[in-house]
């Protein structure tokens, strides 16, 4: 397979904050908010496995800032690891006001996918071009991520 750059799946999504989003205090879910991103995320693994992926992982997912109903969500979402059939996606969740134009960093997350065949079996998916010095630090930052998992898999096993 001929390995492919983030920026061939990366995706920018857009969704404003509605009533039906929120608490009565008018602050974004975080459920809802977890959605989008598992959206965004997946939509960047399929795009770089052209396969259908299910959602392995959510690493991490931190709420720095609250979203407000009315405001508008811009979720960019951009592969950083690729094993053999899965791919760890870095999702990050900004939020704007569209009156005074005021954006916040909301929300970062990491999320792991595996690709799957037409038989719902884990498929290999395409390496990836580390094609800048961010795709090496994403990549390296990710292995560390990943080295860190196993560690506590395997100390839990014990």
């Amino acid at each position: 397979m001929k390995a492919k750059a983030a920026s061939q799946s990366a995706v920018i999504m857009s969704h404003i904050a509605l009533p039906e989003d929120a608490n009565p205090s008018g602050n974004l879910h975080g459920g809802v908010i977890l959605k989008h991103v598992d959206t965004a995320g997946g939509v960047v693994a399929m795009r770089h496995a052209r396969a259908n992926v299910v959602t392995a992982s959510f690493e991490r997912m931190d709420f720095l800032l609250p979203a407000y109903v009315g405001e508008l969500l811009t979720i960019k979402a951009s592969l950083n690891y690729v094993g053999h059939t899965s791919m760890e996606v870095g999702v990050r969740v900004e939020a704007e006001n569209p009156i005074t134009g005021e954006v916040r960093h909301t929300n970062s997350a990491y999320v792991t996918y595996v690709a799957l065949d037409e038989n719902g079996k884990p498929r290999s998916v395409p390496p990836l071009d580390l094609d800048s010095d961010t795709a090496r630090r994403r990549w390296t930052e990710a292995e560390n991520r990943r080295k860190m998992r196993e560690d506590i898999l395997a100390a839990e096993s014990r």
